[in-house]
């Protein structure tokens, strides 16, 4: 059964609906958390960024890179997933930090969790602040990975 994506104006760190949900959102693969949607996971819940830093502290031991996720729970029916989904945090000369193929990634294990949790997902338009993406790339990418696979998904546009 295939979902379509729900739009939603709203605070995504205040996810909306019934039963288990999962907060996804994009960061970057150089350890840096402090700009963007994570000021506002930081303001709710401290585990998201300290799980985050100590991933990328202990990364010589672990899978932190490009396309994978960490998932970090907060509360009974809610988790975050931390996915590395851009390269560096600065727009420069290699272009914009966002990598559509490692959100593609991320999304993959990000299905397999929200099944097993039988959890909606709930984001901002992820990889498209700072990360410098646009929602034309990013969009597909959840339909088919999550929506196109009865995961449903809301997207929140913060006023």
């Amino acid at each position: 059964m295939t979902e379509t994506i729900s739009y939603l104006r709203g605070d995504a760190t205040s996810p909306q609906g019934k039963g288990v949900k999962v907060i996804a959102h994009v960061c970057n693969d150089q350890g840096g958390w402090g700009k963007g949607f994570v000021v506002a996971l930081s303001r709710r819940w401290p585990e998201p960024e300290a799980a985050y830093r100590r991933w990328h502290r202990e990364r010589a031991k672990n899978d932190f890179a490009l396309g994978a996720v960490q998932f970090v729970q907060v509360d009974r029916f809610l988790w975050i997933a931390n996915m590395i989904g851009q390269h560096g945090i600065k727009t420069g000369s290699k272009g914009v930090p966002v990598r559509y193929e490692a959100i593609d990634t991320g999304l993959e294990a990000l299905a397999v969790r929200a099944r097993e949790l039988g959890a909606s997902v709930h984001m901002p338009r992820i990889g498209c602040g700072l990360a410098g993406g646009t929602w034309e790339r990013v969009e597909p990418l959840i339909t088919a990975r999550l929506t196109g696979r009865g995961i449903p998904v809301t997207v929140y546009d913060f006023d």
